[in-house]
């Protein structure tokens, strides 16, 4: 009787393990990619997000026009908050929005205007008297948002501000605005009707 017993072949074992490790380390491999490229995963899909909102920018001007008028609205009603710091955005945002004229009128129409004038009577730090000129400069580039600050409250308020020690921006914007509202006044008394 033969025992036939059989002896792993030394150079199989050493193939088969090669193999077992070579696994791992292709799992170790994609795990530890995959780890490290979810995060990028998500910043493309904002990045992707982003280019399809500029190309219905770029491609139709319609629905970003119904959405800067409620922006504008939603800035507005920001100037009605107690908090001086939403305020300030609000300011801040009405500023940044009245790059035309069609935009400028919508803040008039809105009440803007009369709403940051209220806000610069009311201020109590130079912060906010900075972004409530800035955004009342920007918007005093259409004549007819200059005609809604030439109240005499609102023209009074503008002069009261009180100057700062800290903030020379301050007196450049009370200033570029007097100016502005003394030339609109000027060129109506010199025109013919």
């Amino acid at each position: 009787m033969y025992i036939c017993t059989l002896v792993p072949d030394e150079r199989a074992i050493e193939e088969e393990a090669e193999k077992k490790i070579g696994w791992l380390f292709k799992l170790i491999f994609a795990g530890t990619a995959t780890f490290r490229w979810i995060p990028y995963l998500s910043i493309l899909g904002y990045l992707l997000c982003f280019v399809n909102h500029l190309h219905d920018y770029f491609s139709s001007s319609t629905p970003y026009q119904q959405t800067s008028g409620n922006l504008i609205q939603q800035s507005v009603s920001l100037l009605n908050v107690k908090d001086p710091l939403f305020k300030r955005m609000g300011a801040s945002r009405l500023a940044r929005f009245a790059t035309d004229d069609e935009r400028r009128m919508k803040i008039v129409e809105m009440g803007g205007v009369q709403k940051l004038v209220d806000m610069l009577g009311a201020a109590t730090d130079d912060r906010t008297r900075k972004e409530t000129l800035n955004a009342i400069v920007a918007i005093a580039r259409k004549d007819e948002a200059v005609r809604a600050l030439q109240s005499p409250r609102a023209i009074s308020v503008i002069m009261a501000t009180p100057e700062s020690s800290k903030d020379a921006e301050i007196e450049r914007c009370k200033g570029k605005l007097l100016r502005r509202l003394g030339d609109l006044k000027h060129d109506e008394n010199s025109s013919p009707s």
